[in-house]
């Protein structure tokens, strides 16, 4: 083993080729964990899931991306049991000090649990809960997430919602509470009106984005169905993926006559282009049903404009109400609608902004790592011998 000055990481989750907000988040935290002198090994996917489970164009980043390449060996696929055992032969050959995964979706469970349970006795399992409990539960859910924690020695939670659901769990795990960073890997700030010229978006009218994946409970009904109220000032970008069917959406838009105030860009969003959304919009909406954390605060935070949120799971701590963002009484469209007019007519935009460039000095990655690093000591030490 290493000395403390200096780790021995087995990082095992989605890496460069893969894309997505996970794949963002290891990359950014492997830097960090560079940036202090600790030598990582990082492992990811020949097969990460099947497609029925990602119904978006592609699992992995294209020639518009700027992903960063993270030197990561491909081993891993989740459906082959063999493979799982040969995989974790291979990580426990490096002697690791710390096994480092992550928890964003149940479907890992027994992969991730089987290589965590292979590991040296004096290698300290940790991982990153994203979502403890999934949005759209399946059948074997519960039992895959407890076999993958049970396995780990420390979990770390990066919101109050996780840390709540992973304690209702009664795994008897030490629980390291942190923030979500702020992205930076997305680039500088541009000025709203090129942004706007850019994307072919009206340069006189209140702007909201809905950014990211398209799915039922991130409550994209509720906004479509709260724009019916607002004033014509105030318009909608839709830019992402659907996951499913966009049919239901198109009818509402249409049925509501906002088909000249809702602005679609129904389609995977890559990483050159997504400076151009949120540099456009005057807030990001978060209209979710149910959320546990999201990535999306980040970005906005990164680009540094306001979050409107219903006040769900781990977004209140996240969008910071008054400060960074704003949350709405509920999640009814009444509430979502009520809460953006106030918004604009409070004139709150400012405020939030300056909260966001504060926040960028406070969130980052290094912090985060060094956290984790002073986690995996406090484990070590009170370990029994």
């Amino acid at each position: 083993m290493n000395d403390e000055s200096q780790l021995n990481i087995a990082y095992l989750s989605v890496f460069y080729p893969y894309r997505g907000g996970i794949a963002q988040f290891n990359a950014a935290l492997y830097r960090a964990f560079e940036q202090l002198g600790h030598k990582q090994t990082a492992y990811t996917f020949t097969r990460q899931y099947p497609d029925f489970l990602f119904p978006g164009s592609s699992q992995f980043v294209n020639e518009d991306d700027s992903a960063d390449p993270i030197p990561a060996m491909r081993v891993l696929d989740t459906m082959n049991p063999f493979n799982w055992f040969t995989v974790a032969s291979e990580i426990k050959a490096q002697s690791p000090d710390i096994l480092l995964t992550q928890l964003w979706m149940p479907f890992m469970g027994p992969a991730f649990g089987t290589i965590a349970r292979r590991m040296p006795k004096d290698c300290i399992k940790l991982c990153v809960v994203h979502n403890a409990l999934p949005h759209e539960s399946r059948p074997g859910d519960s039992a895959f997430t407890k076999y993958m924690l049970s396995a780990h020695d420390g979990l770390i939670a990066i919101s109050d919602a996780v840390e709540h659901d992973l304690k209702s769990m009664n795994l008897g795990k030490p629980i390291l509470r942190k923030e979500h960073p702020i992205y930076t890997h997305f680039g500088n700030l541009l000025s709203k009106h090129e942004a706007r010229e850019r994307l072919g978006l009206p340069q006189d009218k209140q702007l909201l984005l809905f950014f990211g994946f398209i799915r039922e409970y991130k409550g994209l009904m509720q906004l479509i169905e709260a724009m019916k109220s607002l004033p014509d000032s105030i318009h909608l970008v839709i830019a992402g993926e659907i996951y499913g069917s966009f049919d239901s959406y198109d009818g509402a838009i249409r049925d509501s006559g906002l088909e000249h105030r809702i602005h679609k860009h129904i389609r995977y969003v890559s990483d050159d282009e997504t400076p151009l959304f949120f540099c456009s919009a005057d807030a990001c909406v978060l209209p979710y049903a149910t959320a546990t954390q999201s990535g999306i605060v980040a970005i906005a935070h990164h680009f540094e404009i306001p979050v409107l949120a219903t006040p769900v799971g781990g977004l209140p701590e996240a969008v910071r109400h008054g400060k960074a963002g704003m949350l709405f009484e509920g999640i009814m469209p009444s509430d979502i609608s009520n809460g953006i007019r106030s918004f604009f007519e409070d004139s709150m935009a400012q405020t939030c902004i300056d909260g966001a460039r504060k926040l960028k000095k406070e969130l980052s990655w290094t912090s985060l790592a060094a956290d984790i690093v002073t986690f995996y000591h406090s484990i070590q030490q009170n370990r029994p011998l």
